[in-house]
């Protein structure tokens, strides 16, 4: 007898609607699953059966054919599991529901218990468009499916399960299972923790407002200073500053974690903006992503968020270099013979390093720390194509006992965020007309809105040519300086940037300039 069941695949961050066909008929007993399925598929054979016997049910010796269909889409992972005991116990009359409307995912253990999948939320998405009306998922993924068909809106009923007895009792009608709910609301209603706050740094007002104004316009930034300057500390306590996000880039957000199975089993839907610190040993395929199965790689994981690189000439420097598609791109393409994937990398690359390989570029008598050739080999490990596309480099120096043993108060992250939120805003109805591109953040900006946003009068226009001809700056340099400029002038309240605002932007292009002193 055949039985056909939906279930899902996943391809990159969606998901897409796979059938699950099963077949069985008299002959010489096997069980075979044809339709491209991976190892933990084709190993899905004694599973099943072992937990269909631990369930109290009985296979008789047939041959079993599951095929899952489209043929020509590779199929990966343990989700297929439920699918296919489902329609196995169909085939075999045990199970009499029909499943047109019915979409089933789950891993079983050899007991029948229905474990924890990858994806459940691009899962959700994709039932509400696909007109699925029921939706059968694992009990811990079931908020998460949740969160999605509240975002769709559509009437997609989600139950979560725990063993295959019950979703054989739902699929029959005889359980007494409620669909699960979430409130949306709720979630984005608590009040987000953060590990530092601006208050809890000594000194460092320079940086503290340089990261202000990388947080108003979403602007990439690199910290150099010796050790204990406080760079990583500063970077920790950006996410504090940054606004919160919304329905949408959370969303969006949450769906990568899902498909990477990092999401948190009490937090269905991510509401606070992700902070990525991966290691300088970290490789190329980990840091952008791909492998066997094409994961999502950091830049992904930061996606809406940070990607804080500490210590960043000891990357390698093929390392640095993948980076510089998706800072241009904001997403990154993985290619595979058989498919090419697409994952959103829109991140905030924060970057902290040494001013030399001994730390500190001079020591207390004022001597160089390590020799001008090694520090020139040092530097060297960061090109100049990857430092073009970091709108502000600083200068973080050594915070001054006087200043660490003060006890005046600094401003709280809080009082930042909300100058930083209203920079946005401005920057929001600036940009909320346009369709093409969709542009959040003055760091966004094209060439074309350059020319129509950062417009200069005559003086600051001749003022960042001889800026441009003195440091010898490219021309991707001089976008980075216009577009850091209109973010200070919307910090400042100005619908024009003036000169002042000018300048402050040229002084952030740090490692533009002759900025190594290797004399003693």
């Amino acid at each position: 007898m055949l039985t056909r069941l939906n279930a899902a695949a996943l391809i990159g961050i969606d998901a897409m609607k796979v059938d699950v066909e099963t077949n069985v008929t008299g002959g010489i007993p096997s069980f075979t699953v044809v339709g491209l399925p991976d190892n933990a598929i084709k190993e899905s054979r004694e599973r099943i059966l072992t937990a269909i016997k631990n369930s109290g049910f009985e296979v008789p010796p047939k041959k079993i054919t599951v095929n899952l269909a489209p043929a020509d889409i590779r199929k990966e992972g343990t989700a297929f599991d439920l699918p296919i005991a489902i329609g196995l116990l169909g085939s075999l009359q045990l199970v009499t529901s029909r499943f047109e409307d019915t979409l089933i995912l789950g891993e079983l253990a050899l007991d029948g218990t229905v474990r924890r999948i990858n994806g459940a939320l691009p899962v959700g998405i994709m039932a509400g468009k696909e007109g699925i009306a029921r939706l059968i998922v694992p009990l811990s993924n079931a908020a998460e499916a949740a969160v999605a068909v509240s975002a769709s809106g559509t009437g997609v009923k989600v139950y979560g399960v725990e063993t295959l007895n019950e979703t054989v009792a739902l699929v029959n009608g005889k359980s007494e299972l409620s669909p699960v709910t979430v409130n949306v609301e709720e979630l984005f209603d608590r009040e987000p923790e953060y590990p530092v706050d601006f208050a809890d740094i000594k000194g460092q007002t320079a940086a503290k407002k340089a990261l202000e104004i990388a947080a108003a316009g979403g602007h990439n930034l690199i910290m150099v200073g010796p050790p204990g300057s406080g760079k990583t500390m500063l970077a920790k306590a950006l996410p504090g500053i940054l606004p919160p996000l919304s329905f949408e880039e959370s969303l969006e957000t949450t769906k990568i974690y899902s498909v990477a199975n990092l999401l948190e089993k009490d937090r269905p839907l991510m509401v606070i903006r992700p902070f990525r610190s991966p290691h300088h040993t970290t490789s190329n395929i980990a840091l952008i992503g791909g492998g066997s199965t094409a994961r999502p790689g950091e830049v992904s994981l930061a996606h809406n968020g940070i990607l804080f690189l500490d210590e960043l000439p000891e990357f390698t420097r093929s390392a640095l270099e993948v980076l510089r598609q998706p800072l241009e791109d904001r997403e990154v393409t993985v290619s595979r013979i058989t498919i090419t994937t697409r994952y959103p990398a829109g991140f905030m690359l924060v970057a902290a390093m040494n001013p030399s390989p001994a730390g500190a570029l001079k020591d207390r008598d004022g001597n160089l720390t390590a020799s001008p050739l090694q520090i020139q080999r040092y530097l060297s490990k960061i090109s100049g194509p990857l430092l073009d596309r970091i709108d502000i480099h600083i200068d973080v120096p050594k915070v001054e006992n006087t200043e660490l043993f003060s006890s005046s108060s600094s401003e709280n992250s809080k009082t930042i965020r909300e100058r930083v939120m209203k920079a946005r805003k401005i920057q929001m109805e600036r940009f909320c007309a346009l369709t093409s591109p969709k542009i959040y953040t003055n760091a966004q900006m094209n060439t074309r809105l350059i020319r129509t946003f950062c417009r200069l009068d005559h003086e600051s226009a001749q003022k960042l040519m001889d800026a441009m001809n003195r440091l010898n700056l490219s021309a991707r340099a001089h976008d980075r300086i216009l577009k850091v400029s209109r973010t200070i002038a919307d910090l400042d309240g100005s619908e024009q940037i003036q000169m002042k605002h000018l300048i402050q932007g040229i002084q952030y292009r740090n490692l533009d300039r002759d900025f190594w002193s290797f004399s003693p």
